[in-house]
């Protein structure tokens, strides 16, 4: 039997059927990989990550340490997939892609009451309660068929993903191991390329002289870049000294062969599990594949990088949901159809995650005849959920979540960390309650 629809098999989609299906209804998850494709995905699984391996800070006092508690707490099925796939990131929660991805498929295509069908949807199904988690690649079809829905037209950013890199290419004699602070593992959990100021300079040349790629069918001219993901070089060109205080930053770095801070470092991230492939931290691109080789080989310790992945810039769609979305994820005229993902403006991966969660939560509450719920907003999921349903609807803009977005302290705490923790405390606590109250009962995932 099939009670609820989930269209999109991403990080949201996945995580919306599993809790649907954990709380005793049929599912069909719909994901249309891979007989129609997407310009940025390589694989037909499920939840792949298509830009970093990184899902953030795994630190609680941390905004995006905060939302995975309060996920793990719920039993976010991809939150625990990405916790038994992690690599060693410091402080911060990365994965081995594949084996994270092959883990949420595994996961979905097992449960005995969500059926995964290979198939593009290209209208929204009537009569029927439905989740759309497309995510910000949704099909041209889709995308006609949602904005004749809304009435009005999608917005959209680009969003670009950075190169990864052969692990026994890069030149140890000049690259190191530490992580910022020597926070992480004692021998380091990152590879740092240090730059003096005349390397640095040539390098800024090379990226903001160098040729980029053309802008695809899917794409237009007009490009508006999301401030969280820019291409590093759309942000080189904002100034020469952009980079340097940016992703290239050197503080908290000290290179073992002068003893001193480099001018600035490219950090490199472990993409997989036997730490034979590294992304580039920040290095989001749409340089051309050749360009991309020849400036990048310019970075000390990547002069024969061999690259298995080069990176490209991709259009992310979203709706307007301040206009469109209630904080419990139905659509404003039309109790039974819920949005999550990447599509309402939760940015991140993690984001997607949460609003795959409250949008399989309420359906399944829907459907079961309970009411749908809506999250404190002094947690961080009720955060999001209440900003991408409330905000000024002119200019609307993904946002990542952020201290910023939960109510002030009354008195705050004076020291910035001290007065996180404390959100993070309240937070929490908010949650256990609110759970209780509510009668929401977290679906914790089976090993295995």
């Amino acid at each position: 039997m099939v009670d609820i629809i989930v269209i999109g098999g991403g990080l949201a989609g996945s995580e919306a059927a599993w809790q649907v299906a954990q709380r005793g209804l049929g599912v069909v998850l719909y994901e249309m990989r891979p007989g129609h494709n997407t310009p940025a995905h390589v694989s037909d699984r499920l939840a792949e990550l298509v830009c970093s391996n990184s899902l953030g800070s795994n630190l609680v006092d941390r905004a995006p340490g905060l939302l995975k508690e309060e996920l793990r707490r719920l039993g976010s099925l991809v939150v625990a997939c990405a916790d038994a796939t992690a690599v060693p990131a410091g402080g911060a929660l990365a994965v081995d892609r594949d084996a994270f991805a092959q883990a949420v498929t595994d996961r979905v295509q097992s449960h005995a009451r969500i059926t995964l069908r290979r198939e593009e949807v290209q209208t929204i199904p009537e009569g029927q309660p439905v989740i759309v988690a497309t995510g910000p690649l949704t099909s041209p079809a889709l995308t006609a068929a949602l904005s004749a829905l809304t009435g009005s037209e999608h917005l959209y950013f680009y969003d670009a993903m950075a190169p990864i890199v052969a692990a026994e290419s890069v030149n140890m004699a000049v690259a190191f191991r530490a992580s910022r602070y020597d926070r992480g593992e004692e021998e380091g959990d990152y590879l740092n390329c240090p730059m003096t100021q005349a390397e640095y300079e040539r390098f800024v040349y090379e990226l903001v002289s160098a040729e980029t790629g053309p802008l695809r069918d899917f794409e237009r001219e007009d490009a508006r870049f999301f401030e969280g993901c820019l291409p590093v070089e759309v942000m080189a060109r904002r100034g020469p000294k952009a980079l340097a205080f940016g992703p290239l930053k050197p503080v908290g770095l000290t290179d073992p062969r002068t003893g001193r801070r480099p001018h600035a470092v490219v950090q490199l991230r472990q993409d997989n599990q036997t730490a034979t492939l590294y992304n580039l931290v920040g290095f989001q691109t749409n340089l051309k594949w050749g360009e991309q080789e020849r400036v990048f080989r310019l970075i000390p310790g990547l002069e024969g990088a061999e690259f298995v992945r080069h990176g490209q810039m991709h259009r992310n769609t979203f709706i307007n949901s301040p206009t469109l979305l209630r904080p419990t994820l139905q659509f404003r005229g039309r109790d039974d159809l819920f949005f999550a993902g990447q599509i309402t403006g939760t940015e991140g991966y993690i984001g997607s995650v949460a609003s795959g969660l409250v949008a399989g939560l309420n359906a399944a509450r829907v459907v079961s005849g309970q009411l749908a719920v809506e999250f404190p907003r002094t947690t961080m999921v009720g955060a999001l959920c209440g900003y991408i349903s409330n905000a000024d609807p002119a200019g609307f803009q993904p946002m990542k979540a952020n201290f910023g977005l939960l109510p002030t302290l009354d008195p705050p705490p004076g020291r910035k960390r001290e007065r996180y923790a404390a959100y993070s405390r309240r937070a929490l606590a908010d949650l256990e309650r609110f759970m209780v109250e509510e009668g929401v009962v977290a679906q914790f995932p089976q090993p295995g």
